[in-house]
């Protein structure tokens, strides 16, 4: 008969911890949510042995056992066996950075103290090693008390040997250590005596726990109230004897690294990075250097993507062409070229930009700089009600506002994640750049500044830095409106500077293209094939009228056949189920300077706001004219012109939508995402209220000042 044994896998964050979890559980995984919080829960089995298998649950990362963050606090009851919904485990597996060991120890040393047999793993020795840091596991193992094995997940290295160490620990042929880490008794000797009498089988270091945190304990009211009458009697001062524990832990880590561990001089190990930060954390030179480099960023993704996308834009409207010549005319034909192919061109044209925004911000988060855009806005982000923490979602949002969202939950203080989740939504997500690309190209020219300075890269930089200074603004008016008090801190680890390990970024935008062309690109194909099939048909009546007309009219006029046609498909096309939708909203959007195609564009955008220029792709095509086939779309937008001959793309026009696109909430995935994060719809309706508002005012004033 085969045992199954329950193991919690506990680290710090960034210890290698989900990729253990990955190699231990392989397809043997699911993923739910903690009962009443948005945390992942990632629970998976292992077969260790012919006897032997384990039910391995994947905590999330903490530094130690004093939790602040919401996912910390699920970490802290599992451990504590205070969590019903979930089976108390009988050991634990820790994922100590062999690379950062010092920090990782204290973590390590309050899980040994709560009496529950661990194993360490110890990862990233390679990394160790690359820092001329050299361990002597067998001594580390002595002082620790506990099986400690050096693994690689990564590469498979070291795993069976885990397995081994867990199997032997289970069967008690490793147990867990008689004495304490520290002394934890001598903290508070009479309370901890006093509480160990109610519940007599917890350790010294769980008693100190049951009298800093028993309000958050799953107890009977009787014994809570006990407990706090010990606190009382014993003047037990929590903030004290939990300084007094870090303080004794970290005197006996230090101990256990002179006598396991040799590392080199940190003042060689630190000048290089030292002598950097001196420069990129400078109080003025810092953020301008934080400006130049998002400049070139956005100058990047103008200057390197521009020849390939010219490539593919020209290459669907050849193919186009070509297909409109050897297909027979025909509700098929139309399909093809107008539907599927046109939505098809609508997605690939933008891979280059969208590959390259992806490579260059892989590049900041591997050298290190990422961390530093951190730490250079806290001081901003706290005068607005946010802090340096939000950065990171925020930064995150100029790729995808639902993982961005999600990375919020990082944020101790409540107000602040509720903010940041609140404002995020108006950064630039990955899903604008096709949009603000095709308009920056109709309505900027190409012009150059000082030889180099580009204006399009310029108006783009400007999209992108629209969003974190109105998200600052919001924010700043917000904070007045959420009453929720509640002191935050920042603590950030900045990291050495590096080489960006190329492999990663070539790998980052390899699957940012995929993600955008399988994920975003069904999306846009079933939209082109929707709205091809709502701009081909309409009411039979006035259909048939307009096909009638028009056969009179080039029967009576065989010499303006080409022009008489394009008329005909433009009538058509308004006629249609897609025309009557948009001239019903044209109305409200008219003031913006949109008509009724901007208008159908604007509400399948709250598919994905990329759906945009397959929306155009398909109405214009779908609409026809000289060379239809042939031309680009970018060439049919140009030409694009209202009922009194003016142009619709004008400077004023193209500048509101973009302005609009930057600012509203055309995101159903987003929406939904933060009704799961905040557990109402009170929030996402807000949201939705808020962007949309915000997107018709500044859009509709930025029109009426320019046309």
């Amino acid at each position: 008969m085969v045992k199954t044994i329950h193991i919690a896998l506990v680290g710090n964050p960034n210890s290698g911890k989900s990729s253990l979890f990955n190699v231990l559980t392989g397809l043997n995984q699911k993923v739910g949510n903690f009962p009443g919080v948005t945390v992942d829960k990632k629970v998976g089995t292992c077969q260790l042995s012919d006897d032997l298998s384990a039910s391995i649950i994947d905590l999330p990362g903490t530094y130690s056992l004093y939790p602040r963050r919401e996912d910390e606090w699920v970490a802290y009851r599992v451990l504590m066996q205070q969590d019903k919904d979930v089976v108390p485990p009988e050991m634990v597996v820790l994922i100590a950075d062999a690379s950062n060991l010092k920090r990782n120890l204290l973590f390590a040393s309050q899980i040994i103290d709560l009496k529950i047999p661990v194993v360490v793993g110890l990862t990233m020795m390679d990394i160790a090693r690359h820092k001329d840091i050299q361990i002597d596991v067998a001594e580390l193992e002595r002082e620790l008390g506990v099986p400690v094995i050096p693994i690689n997940p990564r590469k498979n290295k070291g795993i069976q040997a885990l397995k081994k160490a867990i199997e032997q620990t289970a069967l008690e042929l490793y147990k867990a250590p008689v004495r304490d880490f520290i002394n934890n008794e001598a903290l508070a000797p009479a309370a901890i005596g006093s509480v160990k009498e109610l519940i007599p089988h917890l350790s010294d270091y769980k008693a100190i726990h049951y009298l800093i945190n028993h309000e958050s304990f799953s107890l009977n009211s009787g014994l809570q109230d006990k407990i706090e009458s010990i606190e009382q009697v014993n003047n037990f001062n929590h903030t004290k004897t939990q300084a007094e524990e870090i303080l004794q832990r970290y005197q006996r880590i230090g101990a256990i690294l002179k006598q396991s561990v040799s590392e080199p001089s940190p003042l060689k190990k630190t000048l290089f990075t030292e002598k950097l930060d001196n420069v990129f954390l400078h109080r003025r030179w810092g953020y301008l250097i934080l400006l130049a480099v998002l400049f070139l960023l956005f100058q990047s993704v103008f200057w390197l993507a521009e020849y390939p996308m010219n490539i593919i834009d020209w290459g669907f409207g050849e193919v186009s062409g070509w297909l409109s010549k050897v297909i027979p005319a025909g509700w098929f034909s139309d399909l093809l070229i107008n539907g599927l192919w046109a939505g098809l061109g609508g997605i690939l044209v933008f891979i280059p930009q969208i590959m390259i925004l992806f490579g260059l911000v892989t590049i900041l988060e591997d050298t290190g700089y990422m961390a530093r855009i951190s730490f250079l806005t806290d001081k901003l982000m706290r005068k607005v009600g946010l802090n340096g923490k939000s950065v990171m979602p925020m930064i995150s949002g100029f790729a995808c506002a639902v993982p961005a969202i999600m990375s919020a939950r990082n944020i101790e203080n409540k107000k602040e994640r509720l903010l940041t989740i609140l404002v995020t939504p108006l950064m630039s997500c990955s899903a604008r750049l096709p949009v603000y690309t095709i308009l920056i190209g109709l309505v900027i020219p190409k012009k150059m500044f000082l030889g180099f300075l580009g204006l399009q890269g310029l108006v783009m930089m400007g999209l992108y830095l629209l969003g974190p200074l109105m998200s600052m603004l919001v924010s700043y008016i917000a904070r007045f409106f959420i009453n929720i008090k509640e002191k935050s801190f920042f603590i950030l680890e900045l990291p050495v500077y590096r080489a960006p390990r190329w492999k990663n970024v070539l790998v980052t935008m390899v699957s940012k293209a995929k993600i955008f062309v399988f994920d975003a690109g069904k999306v846009i194909m079933v939209i082109s094939l929707i709205l091809w099939a709502l701009s081909t048909y309409g009411p039979k009546d006035k259909m048939n009228n307009v096909e009638a007309r028009y056969a009179q009219q080039i029967q009576q006029h065989p010499e303006q056949e080409a022009e008489l046609t394009r008329l005909k498909n433009t009538e058509l096309l308004q006629n249609s189920y897609a025309g009557i939708l948009g001239r019903s909203i044209e109305p409200v959007i008219e003031p913006l300077g949109y008509d009724w195609k901007i208008g159908i564009a604007l509400i399948t955008s709250f598919a994905a706001r990329e759906v945009f220029v397959g929306t155009m792709a398909t109405l214009y095509s779908v609409e026809g004219g000289d060379d239809a086939d042939e031309t680009t779309l970018m060439e049919k937008m140009h030409a694009a012109v209202w009922p009194d001959g003016t142009k619709v793309y004008t400077l004023a026009t193209g500048i509101s939508l973009m302005i609009f696109y930057a600012f509203a909430m055309q995101c159903m995935s987003t929406l939904a995402i933060v009704k799961r994060e905040t557990r109402s719809w009170k929030w996402p309706l807000i949201q939705l209220i808020y962007m949309t508002g915000l997107a018709y005012i500044i859009s509709f004033i930025a029109y009426q000042l320019l046309k």
